[in-house]
């Protein structure tokens, strides 16, 4: 457990970007996901986050699961220890390690992030130089069965920060989110149910002006509308059928 209290996240964003920087030039892409990935993309609104004391204790990355290896090397040569535990048991999902000189953690994952629902993300990894596409991080959000209110205000830093559209140069490419929901109807009840609750939020909370709620509004309602009009998989609509009387979602265990 990471024993590094600080709250200043550009010195996690710091850290963050000196390890992709080594991990890539081993040719072993890292892309940054989570708190730290919005803080760095929402520059006109990440203020949110110290208005709210967001507090930042790790870094935590998406890879490919064959860099295992020279990942583990990066980490070493920046005074990092993996977890030698989980490497055994988990290396081929996951991997933690953690910097005893500054008391730093960071977490892996390889391939997808597998929580509430599977996102897959191996294959779109180069997007972007620094996290994962603004799409895959909007669903990282909104798979989340238990969201809690500062994944929703992320949420809508995203939203109002980042117009939709049908490409990822910072836009939330709406088509990929529509394809991955079209799959799989447990994702897709989670992710529209989680949407309601954005919307929700949006018309109470007094982070944002009335203009930029409007704005949150209209980009949500622009998601759900590529979201609605793609082609659903047999698979999604038998289980459709079946509806809320079946569990759709995963449980997610603490390692």
């Amino acid at each position: 457990m990471s024993q590094y209290t600080g709250k200043d996240a550009d010195e996690f964003i710091a850290e963050a970007k000196k390890i992709i920087t080594r991990t890539g030039e081993k040719g072993a892409p890292l892309r940054l996901i989570g708190a730290l990935a919005f803080h760095l993309h929402c520059p006109r609104y990440n203020y949110i986050h110290r208005q709210w004391g967001r507090v930042f204790t790790d870094t935590d990355f998406v890879a490919r699961s064959e860099h295992q290896e020279l990942i583990i090397e990066a980490y070493s040569e920046l005074g990092y220890r993996d977890d030698e535990m989980i490497t055994t048991l988990y290396g081929h999902q996951r991997l933690v390690f953690d910097n005893p000189e500054t008391g730093m953690h960071s977490d892996i994952f390889f391939n997808k992030l597998d929580f509430c629902h599977e996102l897959p993300l191996r294959e779109r990894l180069d997007i972007d130089n620094l996290t994962i596409p603004l799409a895959e991080l909007f669903l990282e959000k909104m798979q989340i069965v238990q969201i809690n209110e500062k994944d929703i205000v992320d949420t809508m830093m995203l939203l109002v920060e980042h117009p939709v559209g049908e490409e990822d140069e910072e836009k939330i490419n709406a088509p990929v989110i529509a394809r991955i929901l079209a799959g799989e109807w447990g994702f897709w009840r989670t992710v529209t149910g989680n949407m309601d609750k954005v919307l929700a939020l949006t018309t109470k909370t007094d982070l944002f002006e009335h203009e930029e709620k409007e704005t949150i509004e209209t980009r949500l309602n622009e998601i759900r509308d590529y979201v609605e009009r793609e082609p659903k998989s047999l698979s999604w609509k038998m289980r459709s059928k079946i509806g809320d009387k079946m569990k759709w979602y995963k449980d997610v265990d603490e390692l």
